[in-house]
This record gives C-alpha cells, sequence and structure tokens, in this order.
C-alpha cells in the first residue's frame, strides 16, 4: 500500500432467489430493490456472496488490533481472505539483515488460517518501509539483499500464501510512463525480473503478483508502461501470473468507467487480475458497486480487497472509505456491495430532489442568510420556513444547488473550511456524498458538513469537520 488512490469492479453474476431490499438514503428517499428469481438464494456476508463466483473478498488485517473483539467479530464473519497491513513488509520481516523476524506476521497468518481464510503475502520488494540497512545499500549488494530477501520471506510461507505481491510500486507518478527512481530501480532495470524469478524458484505454488496505485484508468501512461512491462513478461516468459490494482479512489484519482477495460487488457494477456487494497473517498455506495461489478465481469479477476475494516482502521481515516463505521454498523456502501456479490439490482445515490436540509441535533434548516445570491455567502442554521433560500436540489453530478444555479460550495479542505455558496462549475468542492448515517461528506475534502460548536441556535455557521457522527453533522431532508 502506498499513499494513493484507485478502483472499481463489474460482472454479471448467477442470479439469485427473489430480493427485496428497501434502502433509506441520508436524506430520507426510499428505494425498492429487486433481484430476478434464481435457484439460490442470496448470501449475507461479503466473502460467502464472492464465493458464489469463485472469488474473494478479503481486507487487510492488523496483528495490533486483533485483540479488539468488534474488529474481529466483522472480520471474521464478513471476508474469506486476508492480507497482512504492515506485517509482512520488509522492515518488519527482516529488521536486521539475515536476521529475519516474523512474529507478527504469524499472528496475522494464524489467524486467518485459524478462522478459514487464505491469505495474501503483501509484499517482498519495494522502495519504501525498507529497513535502515538495506536504505544504506545500493548497487550489487542491494540487488542480492533483495533476493535474500525474498528467499528468506518465501521460504518461511512455502506453500502457505495464495498470492505474494512480488514487487510493489515500481513506476512513477505522473505522465512519463517511468520507472520510479528507487534504490532497487539503481540496481539495473532487470531488478523486477530478477524479483519474479527469485520468487518463483522459492515458491512454485504462490501466484506471483505486481501491485501498483493509479493504474486503473486505461488512459494513464503509468497504466500503459505497467501494460507494457506485463507483456514483455509474459512474451519472455518471465513468471509473472497477476496484477494488483491498489484502487485507492479519491478526489485526486477517481473511479472512471473505463476500471473495467483495464481489468479486461490486463487479464487478456494471460495474467490473472485482482483488486487489491480497496478504498474510496466518501464510500459511494454506486461507486462501490461498480468496482465490484468490473471485477465480476472479469472472468480473470480473482477477488477483491478491501483496505481495512471499519473508517477508523483506515490509513485514510478523515476520508470515511470503508464499508463499516467506526462503531462497526454497515453503511450504505455494504449494501450495495453484498447486492452485487449476490447478482441483484445495486442502489445508487441518492437521486435528484429538493427540500429543505434540517440538522438532526438543531432542528434547524440549511439557510442561505438574508436570502443573498451572493457567491461567497457562508451558510448557517435557522427555523425552517418555505423560502428559495431553504430550497436544496441534489443533482446526479452530486451537487446541492439553491436557486437553480448556486451550489453548496466548500471554501478549504481542511477543519473549519467554511461552506458557502457559489456559482456551480462542476468542481470537486462541490460534490457530496450522502450518506446512510446522515452525514453529508464533501468529495474533495472526505470531511463532514458541520454545525459549528455543535451550535443549535438560528445563526450558527456551517464548516467541514472531521466525521464524528455528532447530531451537528447528521442531516434529514424534510
Amino acid at each position: 500500500m502506498g499513499p494513493h488512490a484507485l478502483a472499481r469492479s463489474a460482472v454479471p453474476r448467477k442470479i439469485r432467489g427473489l430480493l427485496l431490499a428497501l434502502t433509506v438514503t441520508a436524506l430520507g428517499v426510499v428505494t425498492a430493490l429487486v433481484a430476478p428469481p434464481s435457484a439460490h438464494a442470496a448470501e449475507s456476508t461479503l466473502g460467502a456472496a464472492a464465493a458464489q463466483s469463485g472469488r474473494y473478498f478479503g481486507t487487510a488485517i492488523a496483528s495490533g488490533r486483533l485483540g479488539d473483539s468488534t474488529y474481529t467479530t466483522i472480520a471474521n464473519r464478513e471476508f474469506n481472505s486476508v492480507t497482512a497491513e504492515n506485517e509482512m513488509k520488509i522492515d518488519a520481516t527482516e529488521p536486521q539483515r539475515g536476521q529475519f523476524n516474523f512474529t507478527a506476521a504469524d499472528r496475522v497468518y494464524n489467524w486467518a488460517v485459524q478462522n478459514g481464510k487464505e491469505v495474501r503475502g503483501h509484499t517482498l520488494a519495494w522502495h519504501s518501509q525498507q529497513p535502515g540497512w538495506m536504505q544504506s545499500l545500493s548497487g550489487s549488494a542491494l540487488r542480492q539483499a533483495m533476493i535474500d530477501h525474498i528467499n528468506g520471506v518465501m521460504a518461511h510461507y512455502r506453500g502457505k500464501i495464495a498470492q505474494w505481491d512480488v514487487v510493489n510500486e515500481a513506476f512513477e507518478d505522473g505522465n512519463s510512463g517511468a520507472r520510479r527512481d528507487s534504490n532497487l530501480q539503481r540496481t539495473g532495470n532487470d531488478w523486477i525480473e530478477v524479483a519474479f524469478r527469485t520468487a518463483r524458484a522459492a515458491d512454485p505454488a504462490a501466484k506471483l503478483c505486481y501491485n501498483d496505485y493509479n493504474v486503473e484508468n486505461w488512459t494513464w501512461a503509468k497504466t500503459q508502461a505497467m501494460y507494457n512491462m506485463v507483456r514483455d513478461f509474459k512474451q519472455r516468459g518471465v513468471p509473472i501470473d497477476c496484477v494488483g490494482f491498489q484502487s485507492h479512489f479519491n478526489s485526486g484519482s477517481p473511479y472512471n468507467s473505463n476500471f473495467r477495460t483495464t481489468l479486461q487488457n490486463f487479464a487478456a494477456l494471460g495474467v490473472d487480475v485482482a483488486i487489491t487494497e480497496l478504498d474510496i473517498q466518501g464510500a459511494s455506495p454506486t461507486t462501490y458497486a461498480n468496482v465490484v461489478n468490473d471485477c465480476l465481469a472479469v472472468s480473470r479477476c480473482l477477488g477483491i480487497t478491501v483496505w481495512g475494516v471499519r473508517d477508523s482502521d483506515s490509513w485514510r481515516a478523515e476520508q470515511t472509505p470503508l464499508l463499516f463505521n467506526n462503531d462497526g454498523s454497515k453503511k450504505a456502501a455494504y449494501t450495495s456491495v453484498l447486492n452485487a456479490l449476490n447478482g441483484g439490482t445495486t442502489p445508487t445515490d441518492p437521486p435528484p430532489g429538493s427540500g429543505q436540509i434540517k440538522g438532526v441535533g438543531s432542528g434547524r434548516c440549511l439557510d442561505v442568510p438574508n436570502a443573498s445570491t451572493s457567491d461567497g455567502t457562508q451558510l448557517q442554521l435557522w427555523d425552517c420556513h418555505s423560502g428559495t433560500n431553504q430550497q436544496w436540489t441534489s443533482t446526479a453530478a452530486g451537487e446541492l444547488r439553491v436557486y437553480g444555479n448556486k451550489c453548496l460550495d466548500a471554501a478549504g479542505t481542511g477543519n473549519g473550511a467554511r461552506v458557502q455558496i457559489y456559482s456551480c462549475w462542476g468542481g470537486d468542492n462541490q460534490k457530496w456524498r450522502l450518506n446512510s448515517d446522515g452525514s453529508i461528506v464533501g468529495v474533495q475534502s472526505g470531511l463532514c458538513l458541520d454545525a459549528v460548536g455543535a451550535g443549535t441556535a438560528n445563526g450558527t455557521q456551517i464548516q467541514l469537520y472531521t466525521c464524528s457522527n455528532g447530531g451537528n453533522q447528521r442531516w434529514t431532508r424534510t
């Protein structure tokens, strides 16, 4: 996993028995969803639903959280595959050269297999999270250290790991399509090939994967560079079995509908594909369902791993990107994923509609002061009335409009950023996720619409703030 963004998937599945689901959106819209009849009942957990199509639905597990009963209950119930979040990386497994330590890694591995889950290995060769001794090496000494590390870790887990991310994040960001200028790259351009050949000899039974981020969009230079490498490897007999798409999707690296094309094109090279670190800023039910359906549409898509269990476990907790809230409750995105895995009709984000937006904690409405139409006017709470300055229309683009041409607009991305009206222009700071828990989350910031100081009085101003599920951050449409 790297500090990045990505992911999504789609394929038709076996149709199950009549499923009627009622999804209540954050703003009170109720949608009836009906799946066509089938000979099979829908499964009630993510792992079981994915298994119906021969896939897995997994999660990243941190050894330090295995004492948290809420965490382990959800992880054990919902997922049938596990990736160690950090415990199998280089600094964790070989803190001193030639001295391996698998204590934390084994804790994750043992928990997984004792609970009937397969394990993905992550990761053997990477420019990041190298221990200090490795960072100090270069040239042939570093190359040999990489080979020794792969052999040492894979020997410990020989025959036990389903897939290994052999090499992680070797390409540069941006439009160059170049390799990343890392210490490993400076040992010679063949370092990735050497890593894969070493891994095949170390454990012939494991699927060997290349893993990267910001490679989901088929048009991007980084994606094309990775594709050309995989094609070359397959043509020359370099042992690569699969490609992992991290799929950290956010405002800087949004989901694009050509992700399915990307998966299909890589699969056509003769490799399996997998979604390896999925999280989606704001946890859009629609985008999550699209990612699942993209995977299901590609026969060589092995499965999907989300990068963490609850939002509070996420490396991007402020973006609320996962399927479970901090308290372990299921989000609307969870339901959309489960329905997609079960082959049913998937829910969508709240459809367009108009009305007042009322604060749960205050009972007062989102209001443009003095019915102003000036760009930059900060919003407030005010007694609800029928004026046009309290009538908000949600659009298919994710906007919340007032007066027809003014948008709910975030003036920044940090805590305390003012929420104002501004002429609609299509920016991510004017797009919002209306969540099932009543929160309204900025797509660009990942922060919640918030009444300042948990205020409830007329004139209380509206800002962005880290989501806390307080009454001053929950809203209903009237």
